[in-house]
């Protein structure tokens, strides 16, 4: 995600948001068309859920980093 300085907002890449969509699950990207409400809510809520963590992924724990022990 880009930051615009001049309107003081982010941009979202919408490549970014078009690969996610297509990485999301097959059932949601389908759902989404189905007359039934509930499947429709479902799916626009895993479709999402995929595209933010696109967007923002997690951080992954670097694989050099030692566990604490308790």
């Amino acid at each position: 995600m880009e930051h615009d300085s001049q309107r003081g907002v982010a941009s979202i890449d919408t490549g970014a948001v078009a690969a996610a969509i297509l990485q999301a699950a097959g059932w949601a990207r389908v759902g989404i068309t189905m007359p039934d409400e509930m499947m429709r809510e479902r799916a626009a809520a895993e479709l999402a859920q995929a595209i933010v963590e696109q967007i923002n992924p997690q951080p992954r724990p670097d694989p050099r980093q030692l566990a604490l022990r308790w």
